[in-house]
């Protein structure tokens, strides 16, 4: 049956049935909220990321009130230390930003699910995700240090690590130290497909975190491959991962959309700061809608096939997917 029998626009004509056909649905229980916490007090707007803030560890409570009340189910957790140095000895204190962090959240009996980023960029006076040795990172000795900070932070209270470094065999390693200390039930979120992004900037800013010298393109995915990412998630499920992830999303919906063929694992899509910024600066100069924006670039990230989304407008889409 073709036209003029066959009409699509009779499906679209109302708002009614446009909802009774929407393919693909936004739910709050979608997203992960991220967090950057510091030692102290107080509450910094971060510049190139206008409406989210770095907060201090003793005014996290009423965030983790806000975003329990909200529904979010969960948050992702990056440090700030007091101090930097070569192997990122903060990452694994006891007393560590990130584990003091959890600590605070577990204190307020919230429904959250506490993921923490395991990563020593923020925490290596470099800036590079691991030990370097003669301007290089060393990966096998960076995967001891992951190992303990995995540790450290299972034994603060957190549910879940997410190793983001791309360091060779880092899941592997991570879930060998948790079982062996008794965290067999921790999962890993992978960050199995974390490309060589120009996205990242204001996380960089965020997280105080950007390399004092070189880049990250060779533990970082180069952007133009795709049969590479399938391979590197391959890896991570072999090794252990639980979840697997593709960062950043928007620019990567074809390798989130591969995965999903591919892979029966739960995949997690990080909408990252470049693309907030983005749609942020964009809206502000009045040259998009910013709601529908946000709505469209969300929905097809799902639409992708992410199962879950690391969102900095998951709180506003908390408020809006109420309505």
């Amino acid at each position: 049956m073709i036209f003029p029998e066959y009409r699509a626009r009779r499906l679209r004509k109302t708002e009614g049935l446009r909802s009774l056909l929407q393919e693909t649905r936004l739910s709050v229980k979608d997203f992960v909220y991220p967090l950057f916490v510091f030692p102290g007090k107080g509450k910094q707007e971060i510049s190139s990321m206008p409406g989210i803030y770095r907060l201090g560890l003793e005014d996290l409570a009423g965030e983790i009130q806000e975003i329990d009340q909200r529904g979010i189910p969960a948050v992702i957790l990056f440090g700030l230390p007091r101090v930097k140095d070569a192997v990122g000895s903060e990452a694994f204190k006891e007393k560590g930003i990130i584990q003091q962090a959890i600590q605070a959240i577990k204190a307020q009996k919230s429904r959250l699910t506490v993921i923490c980023d395991l990563c020593l960029c923020e925490y290596t006076d470099h800036g590079h995700c691991g030990k370097m040795e003669n301007g290089e990172l060393d990966n096998d000795a960076t995967l001891e240090i992951l190992g303990e900070v995995a540790v450290a932070q299972a034994r603060a209270g957190a549910d879940m690590v997410a190793p983001s470094g791309m360091i060779d065999g880092q899941v592997q390693s991570i879930r060998e130290a948790l079982d062996e200390h008794g965290f067999e039930g921790i999962p890993i979120m992978a960050y199995s497909a974390k490309y060589a992004s120009a996205f990242y900037g204001p996380f960089r800013d965020a997280a105080q975190s950007a390399p004092q010298f070189g880049d990250r393109k060779s533990y970082q995915m180069d952007p133009p491959n795709v049969r590479e990412a399938l391979r590197e998630i391959q890896l991570d499920i072999d090794e252990g991962a639980d979840i697997v992830m593709i960062k950043p999303a928007l620019a990567y919906l074809d390798v989130i959309a591969r995965a999903r063929m591919e892979f029966n694992h739960p995949i997690a899509a990080y909408n990252v700061s470049g693309e907030y910024s983005m749609i942020e600066a964009a809206a502000r100069a009045g040259f998009i809608e910013r709601e529908r924006a946000i709505m469209e670039v969300l929905t097809a990230i799902k639409r992708a096939g992410a199962d879950i989304i690391i969102s900095y407008y998951a709180k506003e889409m908390a408020q809006v997917l109420e309505k």
